[in-house]
């Protein structure tokens, strides 16, 4: 563009804010006209609710406004194809599908007028915006104010459908915004503080723990050994020159890191935590703190950083909130440092909905994801999501609904969905050895019947109190993408019904009066010995692949048990599991291929559905039928390509990194 071309588009840019700028001005003469835009946690919630103060005006806040990208049927279709043109720059990202700069410098400009700060992502999808409770509530046209509200679920992280209640700020009414400008906004969240996700990293049986020494303690050389990682790293794939994201919505500790990565044999740089750098976005969650999660950050980063051990690892952490979750995927992708990244937090579709269907949640909180995803696609960054730790229930754990369903953000068409096995043993549990035939979907029946026995109890309270296995359904927001439709059995599967859900009801049985506006089950039918049924789902299937979760088969973490108090607490070897380790092994594996390649491999999707359709697949598909291979509900189809709960199946990664290095970028 000549000099001259750029002071004209300069003026007609400056003189479109401006006048947006003058019509909104407080006490204008000229009436703005104005419209009503949905927020995430707020209003028709709030408004069942009788506040007991006025938020304080000067309460710091941080409100994110997520636009509306451009061209998404072009963008998508360019993802699904394997970005055939080339991987895009953030700047050609944005050009191409984000929104003009004139729509950003207005909505600047606007905030601007009340003090309101805001700095927007070069992908100009995401501001990010700092002001107080009063400012807010003058550009909003809002009264926030100050709540005691249900905790629908858990949290934290490490609860399993534990409820109460907790102090929150907010707007019972949803924010007014210009309409030059408003159709422009896809989601506003962060007018309210009420916390949103929880991990996904769990324990062993009973909440038995014998400080790292029980069952296997495997290392993530382990799941090097596991899963044919050795060639890669023997080819030059230790991660050089290659960076490692993790997103988290709890602090972490470099210093307990490093220490992990020093005691399983590595050695200078390596186990450095000069290779960490910590980004704290929209302010961070805090002090590190166990029970915010902050064992979930150490094991991600440590896993990760472990299976390349020459990345550098770039933590995006992020408070629990949910303008703190989106914005943390936004600025990895704005910032397009990683070259892989991973997180390990999540919700059921079944809370969101709930939430929805009162106010509580933007309806278009879980799109605001996919238009992250699809930039890190664009951009050639690899993402790998987990798919939580309830089997076919994951509102089990979060609302306390016997909801079939699947979780959030995994579900997102355009990330790498993370499930979870069970390997083959021997391994002990309480003294019983069990020992699978072969590798099997995670899921916690086969301890049921041996281990409320030896306890005592019926089967049916042991268990509804330990529904636990590897993530996957069908997403009832999501389409089925084209790259699942191409291969066989994803529309199609086997189910074991151990659990059917029944006692539906609009009305929450852990909180009285508390009632949603979509009928959910709250009760189980137990059967202890199901038959083999089969069905067919529309929605996007999770998991993609699937690697060791079963804590009985698990991996040492070392974390430590203190809290914001006493941050200098010791660190503790334990064992865990969860499909948290699945997704930053993944992410580790990434950064190792891409680094043995030379290149970004990208968004792994389009391409592995191609080669586990091809005749030398580097998968292994988890396809037996039965009760032996179930993640409590889906189970195998001989001869499937895709299993629901286990996906694609398990990795052989020195052929998928050969099959990525086939590919012409």
């Amino acid at each position: 563009m000549n000099h001259r071309r750029r002071w004209w588009v300069t003026l007609v840019v400056v003189a479109a804010v401006a006048a947006v700028a003058a019509s909104a001005s407080p006490g204008s003469a000229k009436a703005a006209k104005y419209m009503s835009v949905a927020q995430g946690a707020g209003a028709a919630a709030l408004g069942g609710y009788t506040p007991f103060d006025p938020t304080d005006p000067t309460t710091p806040e941080t409100v994110t406004f997520v636009l509306r990208a451009r061209n998404t049927d072009q963008l998508q279709a360019q993802v699904q194809a394997g970005m055939p043109g080339g991987y895009l720059s953030v700047n050609d990202f944005a050009n191409r599908y984000g929104q003009p700069k004139i729509v950003v410098l207005a909505i600047q400009a606007y905030l601007a007028l009340y003090g309101i700060h805001s700095h927007a992502m070069p992908d100009n999808l995401d501001i990010q915006t700092t002001g107080t409770a009063g400012q807010y509530n003058k550009a909003f046209q809002i009264v926030q104010q100050n709540y005691m509200v249900p905790v629908v679920g858990a949290h934290d992280g490490h609860g399993h459908g534990g409820h109460g209640t907790i102090s929150v700020h907010g707007s019972p009414q949803n924010p007014k915004v210009p309409s030059d400008w408003g159709p422009f906004i896809l989601a506003i969240l962060g007018l309210s503080n009420y916390p949103t996700q929880q991990s996904d990293m769990i324990g062993t049986a009973d909440g038995v723990s014998t400080q790292g020494l029980n069952n296997t303690a495997l290392l993530p050389s382990d799941f090097a050994a596991r899963y044919n990682l050795g060639p890669v790293t023997q080819a030059g794939g230790t991660g050089h020159g290659r960076t490692i994201g993790i997103v988290t919505l709890a602090a972490d500790r470099p210093d307990v890191v490093s220490q992990f990565w020093n005691d399983i044999g590595l050695t200078g740089a390596q186990a450095s935590t000069n290779r960490i750098t910590t980004i704290s976005v929209d302010g961070g969650p805090g002090a590190p703190n166990e029970l915010a999660g902050s064992d979930e950050t150490s094991l991600d980063m440590e896993q990760s950083g472990a299976l390349a051990p020459d990345a550098a690892v770039r933590v995006y952490q992020a408070p629990n909130t949910d303008a703190g979750f989106v914005d943390a995927f936004y600025q990895a992708a704005s910032d397009n440092t990683a070259d892989t990244v991973s997180a390990s937090w999540g919700e059921s579709e079944s809370l969101i909905k709930a939430y929805q269907s009162i106010g509580l949640e933007d309806p278009n909180y879980p799109y605001a994801f996919d238009q992250a995803f699809l930039e890190f696609a664009a951009q050639g960054q690899s993402a790998f999501l987990s798919s939580g730790d309830s089997g076919a229930y994951p509102a089990s754990r979060d609302l306390g609904s016997t909801d079939r369903t699947a979780g959030n953000p995994d579900d997102s068409p355009w990330v790498t969905s993370s499930g979870g096995t069970t390997l083959p043993g021997p391994f002990l549990v309480h003294g019983m050895t069990f020992n699978f035939p072969t590798e099997r979907t995670w899921a916690w029946d086969y301890l049921w019947g041996p281990r409320s026995a030896a306890l005592g109890e019926p089967e049916i309270d042991y268990a509804e109190s330990h529904v636990v296995g590897s993530g996957g359904g069908y997403s009832g927001f999501e389409p089925m993408p084209a790259y699942q439709k191409s291969v066989k059995g994803t529309s199609k599967f086997n189910a074991v019904e151990y659990l059917q859900p029944t006692d539906y009801s609009t009305s929450y049985p852990y909180i009285p009066g508390l009632t949603f506006g979509i009928s959910l089950p709250y009760d189980w039918n137990f059967n202890p010995t199901p038959t083999v049924s089969t069905g067919t789902g529309t929605g996007r299937a999770t998991p993609d692949l699937s690697a060791d979760a079963d804590p009985e088969t698990g991996y040492l973490v070392l974390y430590t048990f203190g809290d914001s108090s006493d941050p200098s607490a010791p660190p503790s070897f334990e064992q865990f599991g969860g499909t948290s380790f699945v997704a930053p092994q993944l992410n580790g594996t990434a950064a190792a291929i891409d680094s043995m390649l030379g290149r970004r491999v990208g968004f792994w999707n389009p391409a592995i559905y191609k080669f586990a359709a091809s005749r030398h697949s580097p998968f292994t598909p988890l396809d037996a039928s039965g009760t032996s291979n179930d993640n409590l509900y889906y189970t195998g189809t001989p001869g499937n390509t895709y299993n629901v709960g286990s996906g694609l199946g398990t990795p052989d990664l020195a052929k998928l990194a050969g099959d990525f290095g086939t590919l012409g970028y």
